[in-house]
């Protein structure tokens, strides 16, 4: 099957010239350009179409760092969470520093080019549409006009729900509005959130989408029920969360997917587009050519060879114990984890309080844990994917930033860049997989009071992270799927078991399916938008900087500020390049 291939149009519109000279030649179309009337056609459409994809990896954008607009979410869903830290040292990227320490500004260059990518989505979306709809358009039959429009509208709901996420109240910018040829058409105001707008969209895709693409990577309709859903959850809203339910029931029951075998298949590059995958981000490498490749994780890898740069994105130890199981292989839901935090911050791992002296980096006691633990984060003295075996010196500053790395973006040996920067790699984001549904549908359950049915999704979830997969030192399928037990030769005593009607109640439910959510997820950028929609980021966060802070000394003292953390500012540049006839059509979240 054919991936997706990505066509970068530099220059789209008509250039207006103003020279001294006749009218004739400021009809003549300017050489060396792609203009309007040259993509009056089926051809031009398409290759419009296939542009406005490519702004979902963030690349191709003008001005900026990839990592900005990376839509990992590394930044913005995961260091600024209780999942990540910023990692590297300390004088390193200090826009990331401000995030981690949650010092948001209207200037910080991160958050202003987060802003800019979700409107350049959007705005890419709006011109396929306005081209379909053009009437110098007549060779695209109305089938696929059709179809190319509910494409484009699954990409303008993509790009308008990530704004949503971001900012409080983003401004939403349709068709309607959208004129490529009149720059102030975009200033739009920001009256309140967009919910509605962004349902409409994934709502309209899903009834112009087909059910399978001739093209991977292409959106389909189960992939707009799934983001439709998405939108559902994470408006908070109780009435639609039950809304929600029938959309996911239809993925779960009826769609094409299936969990992936093994866990480890969700982050392989030689696993890309499988059973499991509803929507994933393409990339592509070859020699020479690092263009297309996963390049805003770039700098989200370990700082020895083969990689050599860059050494952001660490783990805290936070996540580490949170993967510890107790004696049946259940998440410690109870919060006994974070009694395990070390509390030596400086010296060499042998001398840290509560740390295995053989430095793994578990706590004394070889405690059970979740076998997803060495599939998200690299440890010392256990290998890293099928690299070899991770050591510190993986990380840039192990007194800044602790010793475990982020593990799940980075590509196996077969999978490695090519060409160009070698951190670039094939790796497709799987930004919406069915264990997502499952873990949606089991949280809306439990809001329903369906406790057994919410234990039946969770279960299928655990049960899949019993089969350990590969690239875990020693580690060996267990006896009874579902309830992995460690041998002799595992890198942990790895135990994870399922839930029954005794362990799994009304009064537990909703805490057990938000750990196994941070378990599934972490290290994927989802968890500060989690926190967010479950409006507990206050509570959880603060005590995560206290936990954290004891051996971070960048961390100690600081504290999340609810509601203004809640969500980023909107950029200044933003609100003042949105001016028009003497006043700003954008005005500030009022937090800030």
């Amino acid at each position: 099957m054919k991936k997706l291939k990505y066509l970068l149009i530099a220059t789209i519109g008509i250039f207006a010239i103003t020279v001294s000279c006749s009218d004739e030649f400021l009809l003549k179309e300017p050489q060396g350009s792609i203009a309007g009337p040259s993509l009056a056609n089926a051809s031009g459409v398409e290759g419009k179409l296939i542009a406005a994809y490519r702004t979902l990896s963030g690349q191709g954008m003008n001005g900026g760092g990839t990592w900005y607009y990376d839509i990992h979410g590394w930044i913005f869903g995961g260091i600024a969470s209780d999942n990540a830290l910023k990692g590297t040292d300390a004088g390193d990227q200090p826009e990331h520093s401000f995030i981690e320490q949650y010092d948001f500004t209207n200037f910080n260059d991160h958050i202003k080019d987060k802003w800019r990518s979700v409107y350049w989505g959007m705005s890419r979306a709006n011109d396929v549409i306005d081209s379909a709809n053009d009437e110098r358009v007549t060779d695209l039959s109305a089938t696929r006009k059709a179809q190319i429009i509910a494409e484009a509208q699954f990409l303008r709901g993509f790009h308008a729900l990530e704004a949503q996420k971001h900012f409080r109240n983003p401004a939403y910018v349709d068709d309607a509005a959208y004129d490529l040829n009149d720059v102030e058409s975009s200033k739009v105001p920001n009256s309140g959130p967009i919910w509605d707008q962004i349902r409409a969209d994934f709502t309209a895709a899903a009834a112009g989408l087909p059910a399978v693409q001739a093209e991977v990577g292409r959106a389909t309709s189960w992939a707009a029920k799934a983001f439709l859903a998405k939108t559902h959850m994470y408006s908070g809203s109780a009435q639609l969360i039950s809304a929600a339910i029938p959309v996911m029931e239809d993925i779960v029951n009826n769609g094409p997917f299936d969990l992936a075998p093994a866990f480890a298949e969700n982050h392989l590059v030689a696993t890309n587009n499988n059973s499991e995958s509803i929507f994933e981000i393409q990339y592509a490498v070859s020699s020479g050519d690092d263009q297309n490749g996963n390049k805003g994780v770039g700098l989200a890898h370990p700082y020895i060879s083969p990689w050599g740069c860059c050494g952001f994105y660490q783990a805290p130890q936070d996540l580490i114990n949170f993967f510890q199981t107790d004696a049946d292989g259940l998440p410690l839901l109870g919060g006994e984890w974070q009694s395990q935090n070390i509390t030596n911050p400086t010296g060499p791992i042998s001398t840290w309080d509560n740390v295995d002296p053989n430095g793994i980096g578990m706590p004394i006691g070889d405690p059970q844990v979740d076998p997803r633990l060495d599939h998200t984060v690299g440890r010392p003295n256990v290998l890293y994917k099928d690299f070899h075996i991770m050591q510190v010196d993986y990380v840039r500053d192990i007194t800044y930033a602790g010793p475990y790395w982020s593990k799940k973006h980075v590509a196996e040996k077969a999978g490695f860049g090519v060409g160009g920067w070698g951190n670039i790699s094939a790796n497709n984001y799987r930004i919406m997989r069915l264990g997502f549904i499952k873990l949606w549908l089991a949280e809306a359950y439990v809001a329903e009071g369906r406790i057994a049915d919410a234990m039946k999704q969770i279960n299928d979830i655990r049960e899949r992270a019993g089969r350990a997969g590969t690239f875990v030192t020693g580690a060996t399928q267990g006896a009874t799927r579902g309830d992995y037990t460690a041998t002799t030769d595992d890198a942990a005593n790895y135990k994870v078991g399922l839930y029954t009607a005794a362990t799994f109640t009304s009064a537990n439910a909703q805490t057990a399916v938000r750990y196994e959510s941070r378990l599934e997820t972490a290290m994927e950028g989802h968890r500060f938008f989690d926190l967010q929609r479950w409006g507990v980021m206050n509570t959880v966060l603060n005590d995560y900087l206290k936990s954290e802070g004891r051996y971070r000394i960048y961390l100690a003292g600081k504290s999340f500020t609810s509601p203004k953390n809640e969500y980023y500012p909107i950029p200044q540049q933003a609100i003042d390049r949105s001016y028009k006839e003497g006043e700003p059509t954008l005005t500030q979240d009022p937090n800030y």
